[in-house]
């Protein structure tokens, strides 16, 4: 025993108890330390804190044993929770940190790399019903290359993204056929090849190459027993921490939680909202084995034909049918087209350094940055009188260099006014906007992207890296911009496919036909279709489009629109998302391919289902709005629209609102023109009025008479409030039809 070192017994005022050696009226050397709440620690101190091998069993039952550093779980051990779950392997700081292997109570096990607590790097997830998961995961999520297989024997190997098949991939049918394409956000998205049994396929080696994947034995994670853990050695800092202090480890061993997994046969799509775990998934072998092209060569009776599709976030949109030899002759130009469609297609234009709008966005982001940081902490009350008006703002000066206020930054020196903060804050917790999220969204860094104006007013759009928010801009000039945060409609679940700008007027409100694809936003003179829905949700829609704009009329606002965004189920008849015949021909022709047949698929129906709260995504969004609509054809109760291999969705006014639109078909040559042919197609709506700051002030009014000289009045935007009101509303009447 050292110097100063005795075995003694102490009890403390507060009701704890210790019984061995000390050090100097501290703990050191071997001793068991029991607090009031029954929680014992045995094994090994350091002046005070548990450092060495020990043992800890809290009164709930919970225990670990193994590597302690200055007071905290830190090294090796074993962690068994009061749910009879098992967590052995690295700890850092009282958190799976590390390599390690955690067996669950429902007998899931999870092995391969932690961070603070969660899954991250290469790891192995096994659920009990016989399906696994290998590859990488990124904050708890599968993410990044993966490969996972059912336990009926079908199969995907490709990208991954929160937990979402995202980007190439194959999928292997456990009756041997094979599916090569893309997926975004868990659904077949894009073009893509389908080989039944018997294909010759191509080579899966070279496959890998052309779509990104490095060398597959490093790749994916080979079996990790609990032996590897032996060879790894962590630091142990020396943590300062006092005895009075209750060591409250109880709390905080965070932990992901178990992955529920229901047993899904087939391709089976992810559905919107659910968990990240419900998705099939790689049988327990030590790694995964791929056959050599020549085994792939050898199957019996081989299959001349190869399919190529087209999917639309899940939706098969076109298929044909084609001879298997033309495969190779075009695999080259094939291979460009297997790559993640998020890289391919993306709204806007990133800034970088050098682009006109860096140093603003650079601005933007550390002002945001700032005064939201600032007023959060301020304590949640009612707005006040004294929150609106010109001293109801936020000033400050933001120096290259930076001062006692603002850190330095790589922009240029910038005044920064944040207008009403207080009553912005209020409006983003009215709308379940979390203030980290906001700040993360817009000022993470991966930067904003600038959208093209769908407008005359010079404004510039950017959008934010999730694309949750649009920036707007009000006014520029040499030294100053105004901008506004709005939430972005259009961050839906549903792909936007055709979006529009309706003010109810018709001078200049048409768009180049030359320049329009998914992203432009169209005008009133270039809506061709009408919108039927039902009747109760037609009802409800008008009551508040007339509400809002007798409350713009009231504050002498005009120039408002209505945003309208149509997703369309099986959308071939869109030229900018599908080919013409004509340039399918000739593409065909190009490549040497054959056409034995052709398949256009039809629109799917859109179904209704009562609403249930928990099988929809219910995470706060800008695009969250209103209440659930309810439907005649569901008993009258709250509904889910439901869409086969996406999901269910919670329809609200002006959210997931499923209609027909419905479109006259001109007549050609000598037909009939006493018969009216239309088109019909299901699609779902996404919409609310926009622009609502611009007053009629006496620059309006110039506007408008000068306008009203060389056009019809009436046909203008600039007209008084209560007559663009009354139009407004006449004109949306006209697109939103009742039903006869």
């Amino acid at each position: 025993m050292e110097k100063n070192e005795r075995h003694c017994e102490r009890v403390f005022s507060n009701g704890d108890a210790y019984v061995g050696n000390m050090k100097q009226e501290l703990p050191h050397g071997n001793g068991r330390y029991t607090w009031s709440d029954e929680t014992v620690y045995e094994g090994e101190w350091e002046e005070g804190k548990m450092t060495g091998k020990g043992r800890i069993c809290w009164s709930s039952g919970a225990t670990y044993e193994g590597d302690f550093s200055g007071g905290y779980v830190h090294g090796l051990g074993t962690f068994t929770a009061v749910d009879g779950s098992v967590y052995v392997g690295a700890w850092r700081m009282n958190v799976q940190h590390g390599l390690g292997r955690k067996k669950y109570s429902n007998l899931d096990v999870y092995e391969g790399s932690w961070r603070e607590g969660i899954h991250e790097g290469s790891g192995r997830y096994s659920w009990y019903a016989g399906n696994t998961y290998t590859g990488n995961w990124k904050a708890g999520n599968m993410c990044g290359r993966g490969a996972m297989k059912w336990e009926n024997g079908d199969l995907f190997d490709g990208f991954w993204l929160d937990g979402l098949r995202h980007g190439s991939g194959f999928y292997r049918f456990a009756d041997g056929g094979y599916y090569f394409g893309t997926w975004t956000k868990g659904l077949k998205d894009g073009k893509g090849t389908f080989y039944p049994v018997g294909a010759k396929l191509p080579s899966l080696k070279k496959w890998y190459n052309s779509v990104g994947y490095y060398d597959m034995k490093h790749s994916l994670l080979s079996h990790t027993s609990s032996a590897n853990l032996e060879d790894f050695d962590p630091k142990k800092p020396r943590v300062k921490r006092s005895l009075s202090e209750k060591l409250s480890i109880g709390g905080i061993f965070r932990s992901p939680g178990r992955i529920s997994l229901r047993a899904k046969s087939l391709d089976g799509a992810f559905r919107v909202g659910d968990p990240v775990g419900e998705a099939p998934l790689l049988d327990s072998s030590h790694s995964l084995s791929f056959s050599s092209n020549e085994d792939q060569n050898k199957v019996q009776d081989h299959c001349n034909l190869v399919y190529e599709r087209e999917y639309m976030q899940g939706v098969l949109i076109k298929e044909r049918v084609r001879n298997d030899a033309a495969e190779l002759s075009h695999k080259n130009k094939w291979r460009n087209k297997i790559q993640p469609k998020e890289q391919r297609k993306k709204p806007g234009q990133a800034i970088f350094k050098g682009h006109r709008s860096y140093y603003l966005m650079l601005n933007l982001q550390l002002g945001i940055r700032y005064t939201v940081g600032k007023i959060t902490p301020v304590p949640m009350r009612e707005v006040r009188s004294s929150d609106f008006g010109p001293r109801a703002r936020i000033r400050m000066y933001f120096p290259r260099n930076g001062s006692k206020l603002t850190p330095p930054h790589k922009s240029i020196d910038f005044y920064w006014k944040d207008y009403c903060p207080m009553v912005f804050r209020n409006l983003r917790e009215m709308f379940k906007i979390d203030a980290a999220d906001y700040m993360m969204s817009i000022c993470g860094g991966d930067g904003l992207r600038e959208l093209s104006s769908p407008g005359k007013s010079g404004s510039i759009f950017y959008l934010s890296k999730d694309e949750r928010f649009v920036i707007k801009t009000q006014r520029r000039s040499e030294l100053k911009v105004r901008f506004v945060v709005m939430g972005n409609m259009f961050c839906t679940e549903l792909r936007i496919h055709r979006r529009y700008d309706l003010k109810g007027s018709t001078q200049g409100r048409c768009t180049n036909k030359h320049e329009i694809d998914e992203n432009t936003t169209l005008k009133d003179l270039d809506l061709s279709y009408v919108f039927q829905m039902d009747k109760s949700w037609r009802k409800s829609l008008f009551k508040q489009i007339s509400l809002d704009c007798m409350f713009l009329e009231s504050q002498c606002i005009i120039d408002y629109s209505l945003l309208l965004g149509l997703h369309f189920r099986a959308p071939e008849h869109l030229k900018a998302l599908a080919d013409s015949s004509n340039a399918l021909h000739r593409e065909s022709s190009d490549e040497g391919v054959s056409h034995s047949q052709e398949l256009l698929i039809p629109p799917k129906g859109l179904l209704l289902v009562t609403h249930e709260p928990n099988s929809v995504n219910t995470l706060p969004g800008p695009h969250i709005r209103g209440s659930t609509l309810r439907a005649a054809a569901a008993g009258d109760e709250e509904v889910d629209l439901f869409l086969p291999d996406t999901g269910r969705l919670r329809v609200q006014l002006g959210v997931n609102m499923p209609a027909q639109a419905i479109r006259k078909v001109p007549h050609v040559g000598a037909e009939s023109t006493e018969i009216e042919l239309v088109e019909v197609y299901d699609v779902v709506l996404y919409l609310g009025i926009i622009d609502i700051l611009q007053e009629y002030n006496i620059k309006k009014k110039i506007e408008h008479a000068y306008k009203s000289l060389l056009f019809d009045p009436l046909s203008i935007s600039a007209v008084e409030p209560k007559v663009y009101s009354k139009r407004f509303i006449s004109f949306l009447e006209r697109v939103f039809p009742d039903q006869m």
